[in-house]
């Protein structure tokens, strides 16, 4: 999450740091605050970013010193991060108020070889429709992410409820802000939905990965995870499955992760009471599923690009 402090157009290391130097960085940054600078540029005649961070650096400091009396900056203090973009010749200066990225909500401390982003599995458990009563099953669970995403959207936990952000250090802004938006988005929690997430994985590692990360997001109780193969499982009426099988790279892999997705056409609900959303980059998944899917849906899981398919 990043604020806009200012965006002006600059062609010269001399219009770069001129323009920087205007803007009121006093409001943010204090005498004793770090304020490192990282940032990009793209198509520009100022095209060399360490240059322009160097320029962008110098002239905050010329600000601050102006402003504070001081003629050197220990940074001993909260980082208070400048990033800046430059855009054909257009500069936006901004404050980093997340830190870490936004996708990590803070319960995935650890994770399988393969995990999916949190915000992505947020993304797919809104196109699954889940519901405060939902039943969500995964028979991939792996570090349970979908689960776990699930029960914070069905309990209305607000991401990122158990992680911090930059700028709760930053000495600009009262700590009792943060403290009451804490305690709203902790009020705010449905305690009496009845959600449940049933979780399978044939790795036993993984059923206790998925069992940590759902203590940490403090929806444990919520969850029932054993360790089982796909052809073991059992999809409840009234349920929702939303999974993340293996994808296969090299051949041979590749043709294991067919035989799953055929395995799956034979446990899985293709709809009615009995839903499932599956996230693949096999072109063929249908066939090898043995179902069309009533709808389809592009997305990226990383630089891979895949297809959601919805049976519902």
């Amino acid at each position: 999450m990043l604020i806009e402090l200012f965006e002006f157009r600059a062609s010269t290391f001399e219009e770069l740091f001129q323009g920087v130097k205007a803007i009121e960085l006093e409001r943010y940054i204090g005498p004793e605050d770090a304020f490192p600078v990282k940032g990009y540029s793209l198509n520009s005649t100022l095209h060399s970013v360490p240059d322009c961070q160097a320029i962008i650096k110098k002239a905050a400091v010329e600000r601050l010193k102006s402003k504070y009396g001081i003629s050197w900056f220990e940074e001993t203090g909260s980082p208070v991060q400048i990033k800046f973009s430059i855009l054909k010749d257009v500069v936006t200066i901004y404050l980093d108020t997340s830190g870490t990225g936004l996708h990590k909500r803070g319960y995935r401390r650890n994770s399988n070889a393969a995990p999916i982003k949190e915000t992505l599995a947020a993304g797919i458990i809104d196109l699954a429709r889940v519901r405060p009563d939902s039943i969500v099953c995964d028979p991939f669970c792996g570090s349970g992410t979908l689960l776990i995403e699930a029960a914070l959207k069905a309990l209305r936990i607000a991401p990122g409820i158990n992680r911090r952000f930059a700028a709760e250090k930053w000495s600009s802004l009262d700590p009792k802000v943060w403290q009451e938006e804490r305690k709203r988005a902790i009020d705010n929690v449905d305690r009496s939905a009845k959600f449940q997430g049933i979780g399978f994985d044939i790795d036993d590692s993984a059923v206790a990965l998925t069992l940590d990360n759902a203590h940490k997001a403090g929806i444990k109780s919520r969850m029932k995870i054993e360790q089982a193969d796909i052809s073991k499982f059992r999809q409840p009426d009234n349920s929702i499955v939303i999974c993340n099988p293996p994808y296969g790279e090299r051949l041979l892999e590749l043709r294991e992760a067919e035989d799953i997705y055929r395995q799956m056409g034979r446990v899985l609900g293709k709809g009615g009471s009995r839903q499932s959303y599956v996230i693949s980059p096999h072109e063929q998944f249908e066939q090898f599923f043995g179902a069309d899917a009533r709808k389809r849906r592009k997305l990226y899981n990383g630089m891979i690009k895949c297809q959601l398919y919805m049976y519902f």
